[in-house]
């Protein structure tokens, strides 16, 4: 199990601990930049990240769901400016922020079912783009 925590009120919700972390091992905190010199010499820029890895969790068509009520808390929390959160993720405590850059949050129903016919406890697909901090 994870779980997803708004700094400013405490306030918890689980996730499911068996979301996929799409972009670990995407982001390396070494960036440099190469130029040259109008002699033809290498300048070679070079400096470690302190923040910023992307992370994104994944749900599955089989496995990782949420429920409607709980894709509902994740939006309205997406659309607060800027929210700290804590991301307890395999053991392992992160300070994280929506990724607004890339679409912080989404999600897509497991079962369609008619317009006004939803209830809170449908299930859905999420989509957490999140930003380590």
């Amino acid at each position: 199990m994870s779980t997803l925590t708004l700094t400013c009120n405490g306030i918890t919700l689980a996730l499911p601990g068996d979301l996929l972390w799409a972009d670990e091992y995407d982001w390396h905190p070494v960036q440099q930049s190469k130029t040259y010199t109008t002699t033809g010499a290498l300048v070679l820029d070079v400096g470690v990240r302190q923040a910023g890895r992307p992370l994104t969790l994944n749900g599955a068509d089989n496995a990782a769901w949420l429920t409607r009520e709980q894709c509902e808390t994740l939006r309205a929390w997406a659309a607060l400016p800027a929210p700290a959160m804590t991301l307890e993720l395999r053991g392992e405590v992160r300070a994280v922020a929506f990724d607004h850059d890339r679409t912080a949050f989404e999600a897509r129903p497991v079962f369609q079912v008619a317009d006004g016919d939803e209830e809170a406890a449908d299930w859905y697909v999420p989509t957490l783009r999140l930003i380590e901090l």
